[in-house]
């Protein structure tokens, strides 16, 4: 009897270490730093999302960050069907877009980590001004003076910006111009000065960099009457910290994962000191700006 109770103790011992290995892999794989998650993008925003990623993943081999950029409106439908469970967006999700996670007790963590604009592009033999009305305009297909408007997709987050601007419930093809990508409206407007590309200051930056006709384009000035004396504003690092660019917009991280996961730890690494500094970097203005370390020496060698 004795001899059945210890190889009974020894049996339940074995498993017991059995069953804290396995917990002890599952946890690994779902662990704020280590495992795989996929995120989705406004892709007006994944030239910063790419740029958080890459060192994100170069700091942290075991995580896998799988980002797939949509038009807004594509993007959060496809988070409320469960295809992921983060998502990058300017804006947070409506009351009603909220309900089928509010009927699973999901309570989302949501960070703003950058502040973005939307930009007007055009050619810098046109005048550098130009009102939102104006844009607004060419939108609800009123009579214009010749000019385009040249977008990547109707369900951008930019045209929605516009349309929620001027109050529009459905925008005219009259005066618009749709574009495979913001590459070939960069092109178009680079040759044309009849043509106003709308886009991502994001964006604009990212191909801006290796745009070989860039003394062709430039963002103009929008004007800003809300200011006690109206001016015109451009889009820059500075016009954004201090709220004078009138088409400013927030950019938040949205994790509407149930659990710990790599979300969390990406969504820290992003809304943390380095990548804060990423997007510093990027000529976006960031949430929190990055502190600064200034070495002291008693020596100079």
């Amino acid at each position: 009897m004795n001899l059945f109770y210890k190889i009974m103790y020894v049996f339940s011992a074995f498993l017991f270490l059995v069953s804290c290995r396995d917990g002890e892999k599952k946890n690994s794989k779902d662990d704020i730093l280590t495992g795989e998650i996929t995120v989705l993008v406004d892709e007006s925003l994944l030239p910063i999302a790419v740029e958080q990623k890459e060192v994100f993943e170069s700091s942290y081999y075991n995580a896998k960050v799988n980002l797939v950029g949509k038009p807004e409106i594509q993007a959060v439908n496809d988070l409320i069907k469960g295809e992921a469970g983060m998502i990058i967006l300017s804006r947070e999700l409506t009351d009603e877009e909220k309900k089928t996670f509010e009927q699973r007790s999901i309570n989302p963590r949501i960070y703003s980590f950058a502040y973005d604009a939307v930009v007007l592009v055009g050619n810098t033999n046109r005048d550098s001004t130009i009102k939102s009305q104006e844009v607004i305009d060419l939108l609800s297909g009123k009579k214009s003076s010749g000019e385009k408007l040249l977008i990547d997709n109707p369900n951008s987050s930019s045209i929605r910006y516009f349309r929620e601007l001027g109050k529009l419930d459905k925008i005219a093809n009259t005066y618009i111009e749709v574009k495979d990508s913001v590459k070939y409206i960069l092109e178009d407007v680079s040759s044309d000065e009849k043509r106003i590309g709308v886009m991502s200051l994001n964006q604009y930056l990212s191909l801006q960099r290796s745009f070989t006709k860039k003394d062709k384009i430039r963002i103009l000035s929008v004007l800003n009457d809300t200011l006690a004396t109206p001016k015109y504003v451009k889009a820059t690092q500075a016009s954004l910290a201090t709220g004078e660019y009138p088409l400013r917009r927030e950019v938040k991280v949205l994790n509407y994962q149930p659990n710990m996961g790599l979300g969390l730890g990406f969504s820290a690494f992003i809304t943390g000191d380095r990548g804060q500094r990423i997007v510093l970097k990027s000529g976006l203005l960031p949430a929190k700006m990055p502190g600064r370390e200034i070495i002291i020496r008693d020596k100079i060698n």
